[in-house]
């Protein structure tokens, strides 16, 4: 398990929903400090967080970030891109790359650029925010890179253990933010997600399936690939 109780959290996307509630809560729970980084950081009110500039897709970025967060003990790999068709044919090639670039490759060079800070502190952790949609091919490259992510986390989990890193990964399917706008799907409110992702870490788990769509659709892994996608039992 992983205290949030004097920890120095990296934050990354922290000027959207999520990840602004991340920075708060953060220090809610006793943070000591928080970086909340962007590719155009924003002003704060609390001296306890430091803007810093993270562009997740420029290795470079991410090489400057990790020479100014030497102290981090808990890396939250919340940035994310989206799509704005469903079909992974309709996608664009800068569709497919932004969302590869941001969702998979990001978070997996910024997990390997602190794992060895990460791996002598005491209390450290990675989180990282999949989404439901890996497990539910519905949203083209989105879904793919989710997945994607989802395999690298289980990776990072078992490789970081001997360490005594914890690796979290969060499953969550529309949550109320600018990027879900769009959808007139149930939304889950990004505090009590935050909320109890916060509270799954200093818990000691390894997995957050922060609302029923995402419980269903774990549950659904097994089932024959028919039942996940009734149209595919549609003859032509």
């Amino acid at each position: 398990m992983t205290s949030l109780n004097g920890a120095v959290v990296l934050v990354t996307g922290a000027n959207g929903g999520i990840g602004t509630h991340f920075v708060r809560e953060a220090l809610a729970r006793g943070a000591a400090k928080v970086y909340a980084t962007a590719r155009t950081p924003r002003g704060w009110d609390d001296n306890r967080i430091v803007p810093l500039t993270l562009d997740v897709t420029d290795p470079a970025s991410i090489r400057a970030a990790l020479a100014a967060a030497q102290d981090v003990t808990v890396l939250i790999n919340n940035a994310g891109a989206s799509v704005s068709t469903p079909g992974i044919l309709a996608h664009t090639d800068e569709e497919i790359r932004r969302n590869v670039e941001t969702n998979f490759l990001g978070p997996l060079f910024l997990a390997r650029a602190f794992a060895p800070i990460l791996s002598a502190k005491d209390n450290a952790a990675i989180i990282d925010i999949h989404s439901a949609l890996a497990w539910w091919a519905v949203a083209g490259i989105y879904s793919a890179t989710k997945a994607a992510l989802w395999s690298a986390t289980n990776s990072l989990r078992l490789e970081l253990a001997p360490a005594g890193v914890q690796v979290l990964g969060v499953h969550v399917g529309y949550v109320d933010t600018a990027m879900a706008a769009h959808s007139t799907e149930p939304k889950v409110d990004p505090a009590d997600l935050v909320a109890s992702v916060f509270d799954a870490l200093e818990a000691g788990e390894h997995e957050v399936l922060a609302d029923q769509t995402s419980v269903q659709l774990k549950a659904s892994l097994s089932a024959p690939v028919e039942s996940v996608y009734p149209q595919l039992a549609v003859r032509p």
